[in-house]
């Protein structure tokens, strides 16, 4: 596999388009990071790390998947990296994006808040 948060987040759009409940990953270091933050921000109900995979329980309200997008940024061939001035708003600050900084992984707001920028990995909306 080329791009494992590509294929992280491709499962989990494929996951809402079927109306899927629970959807399971390969377990990383990296991916169990995102999905923290969208446990965190509200985006799934929650996550469970199993031998070595990532069940994530997606999150319905009114039958409709609280996540409308999510979209790869930084790819393996193009690393988009961004100080944390420049670091662009979703939908006006509706959606956010996920970064990897020094610090670890975290979202666009607790990145201007602690002043550090790093590699834009995805947006959700």
């Amino acid at each position: 596999m080329s791009d494992p948060i590509a294929d992280l987040l491709t499962r989990i759009r494929n996951a809402i388009f079927r109306d899927k409940e629970i959807v399971s990953v390969p377990l990383s270091t990296i991916k169990k990071d995102i999905v923290r933050v969208l446990k965190d921000r509200g985006y799934i109900k929650d996550y469970e790390i199993k031998e070595h995979d990532i069940i994530i329980s997606l999150k319905y309200k009114k039958g409709e998947s609280v996540i409308s997008g999510i979209e790869r940024v930084s790819k393996p061939s193009l690393k988009i990296y961004s100080s944390y001035r420049d670091i662009p708003k979703v939908l006006n600050g509706l959606g956010l994006c996920i970064l990897s900084t020094p610090e670890g992984v975290m979202t666009d707001s607790e990145a201007r808040k602690n002043k550090v920028g790093g590699e834009i990995i995805c947006k959700v909306w």
